[in-house]
């Protein structure tokens, strides 16, 4: 099987830091068990769903190329899925929230291609390719969602973090690992649990991001559509899981009106939901974002939004009212009457205008940090970037002429002008000085011994957001996750009862008639009398061949695991009501 991941254009387009996260699918890793749990869970699902689902499900099934009996493969899927305009990468289980959104921008769906183990068929909180692949491809080849995933990503890869946003994302990966993994014990799936439960409990005033993962999780990952009394599931999470599936359609969960006060309503990833948000359709689902982003310090700007990113600790940007940005760490902010008059980076920086690095003012110039005062001159009508060549004469603004230039909140900017430089619209963005003094009342900000003075130009910020503004301006490679998967154990049991399902699927997809079943059953009784799925895949085959004596065996060793196996018994019954009675087909 084609494991490139090559197959589509969409990916060449991806940054590199996006493209660290991407990990080749090994399609043989897929076990002849894994195939077993795909299929018995898209049998169930397009059986249920077709009568649960947005009609957008089985539609897209079929334009994403996700098969029942197959799991898909990336090479498959990217071809198929560059006829709606979309790619997909595979991953290892969660990545940064921020990444995440941000592949989402491209276009590309992201695909954790690890599956879940028999024993989780139902659920796992790890992200895996039954989630993803049958969760969230089928949608998207509905365009108005599509695109709603498209500007949501955009939008949201630009939501500032806090400190413990990350701390969430690294105990909920591990939290969603352990619990995957096989033989974990219980003791350690109780810590990983409890780490996650303390920071839920101790989150302080939701950040952005933590706000709009809220708004992915109720609408992307859980949304049901139509009206609260006959609601339809378009989430993933619900698609992906035959128990909550059901589970979302009874009235042991309560259903709202979905709005934006959902961004502050957050969600335990460890059970099941107890309350859902119901969207009219598509459309409204931007109207929220919209509503949302509006609030955001990408739109606002102000003072409100360097304090989010000095209080976030990590690479922002902040954009002035004349086009440059300023990105790295933001560390101080200085503020007069609930306005900033000068912010301060630490570490690398870099300047920017329009995304793209200014010439000379990338983080080799300004590697020990940046700072700059921001606002109008003191007794000055006219900014700065609003003088025409005559002001900026007239207050002595030009190359070589030394200056002091007081701003309002007592910050003073007193050297000799080198040069300037102006954007697209010839509007000054950026002064350099040599020789250079900057105070804040008596406090020295910048003294001439430092070097060369660049101070930005700019009445007030307009944008902050997470992230650089030119992505190659910084060293994004730097993904180190704190776990890795856990994949299942190679044991002499597990291998023996892997060739079963192997021989039974062959027997399967070959339609040998001919081919004796019954050693494979009594084999199976005899050394994995636990197993119930293969059981299962006996039953529907000897049913399909009319032998009833054989049939009749299978399904009393069935009734007899229903008995010594209560927890797995509505699954049992699941699957034989998918063989006697006809499920759907795509």
């Amino acid at each position: 099987m084609n494991t490139n991941i090559e197959s589509n254009p969409l990916l060449d387009r991806l940054p590199k830091h996006l493209k660290q996260f991407i990990k080749p699918q090994d399609y043989s890793d897929y076990t002849p068990i894994n195939q077993a749990v795909w299929r018995y869970v898209m049998r169930k699902n397009v059986d249920y769903l077709s009568k649960v689902a947005h009609r957008s499900y089985l539609e897209g099934l079929k334009k994403t190329g996700i098969e029942i009996d197959n799991i898909p493969s990336m090479y498959g899927m990217n071809r198929i899925l560059t006829e709606i305009g979309w790619a997909a990468v595979a991953v290892d289980g969660f990545i940064p929230p921020n990444a995440f959104m941000e592949f989402q921008a491209y276009n590309v769906l992201v695909i954790a291609s690890d599956i879940r183990q028999l024993e989780h068929i139902e659920y796992t909180p790890a992200p895996d390719i039954i989630h993803e692949g049958a969760g969230h491809a089928p949608i998207i080849a509905n365009p108005e969602y599509a695109e709603y995933l498209r500007r949501f990503g955009e939008i949201g890869c630009k939501a500032i973090s806090s400190d413990k946003d990350y701390q969430m994302y690294e105990a909920i990966r591990l939290l969603s690992i352990v619990k995957e993994a096989e033989d974990t014990p219980q003791a350690t799936i109780d810590v990983a649990e409890k780490a996650v439960e303390d920071l839920q409990n101790n989150m302080g005033e939701l950040s952005e991001m933590a706000q709009i993962r809220n708004l992915h999780w109720w609408t992307v990952e859980y949304g049901l559509i139509g009206t609260v009394e006959n609601p339809k599931i378009y989430g993933a999470g619900l698609l992906s899981s035959i128990g909550e599936s059901a589970h979302c359609m009874t009235d042991q969960v309560e259903k709202f009106p979905y709005d934006i006060t959902a961004a502050q309503k957050s969600f335990d990833i460890t059970k099941l939901q107890p309350q859902l948000y119901v969207t009219p359709n598509f459309a409204y689902l931007n109207l929220v974002l919209e509503e949302f982003a509006n609030k955001m310090a990408l739109r606002t700007g102000g003072l409100s939004g360097i304090e989010k990113l000095v209080n976030s600790n990590a690479l922002g940007t902040i954009e002035l009212s004349t086009g440059l940005q300023i990105s790295g760490v933001f560390t101080n902010v200085i503020e007069h009457e609930g306005k900033p008059i000068y912010i301060q980076t630490t570490g690398k920086t870099a300047l920017a205008s329009r995304e793209k690095e200014l010439v000379g003012h990338g983080t080799a110039t300004h590697a020990e940090g940046f700072g700059s005062p921001i606002g109008k001159l003191k007794g000055i009508n006219i900014a700065i970037e609003d003088m025409s060549p005559k002001d900026l004469n007239a207050y002595s603004i030009t190359e070589s002429n030394s200056v002091k230039l007081e701003f309002e909140g007592d910050i003073t900017v007193e050297g000799e002008i080198i040069t300037g430089s102006r954007n697209l619209q010839g509007a000054i963005i950026l002064i350099r000085f040599k020789n250079c003094t900057v105070t804040h009342g008596e406090t020295i900000l910048f003294q001439p011994e430092w070097g060369i003075y660049d101070m930005a130009v700019g009445k007030k910020v307009v944008s902050a957001f997470s992230g650089p503004a030119d992505v190659n301006s910084f060293d994004l490679i730097t993904h180190m996750p704190s776990s890795t998967t856990i994949k299942a154990k190679h044991t002499a049991e597990r291998d023996d009862l892997e060739v079963l399902y192997q021989t039974v699927r062959i027997i399967r997809e070959s339609k040998d008639i001919y081919a004796s079943l019954a050693p494979i059953l009594h084999k199976l009784k005899k050394d994995h009398p636990k197993d119930w799925l293969l059981a299962v895949e006996i039953a529907e085959l000897l049913k399909n061949r009319n032998e009833t004596q054989l049939l009749d065996e299978v399904l009393n060793h069935l009734e007899d695991l229903k008995q010594k196996r209560p927890e797995i018994a509505h699954l049992i019954s699941g699957g034989l009501d998918l063989i006697f009675r006809p499920i759907i087909t795509l």
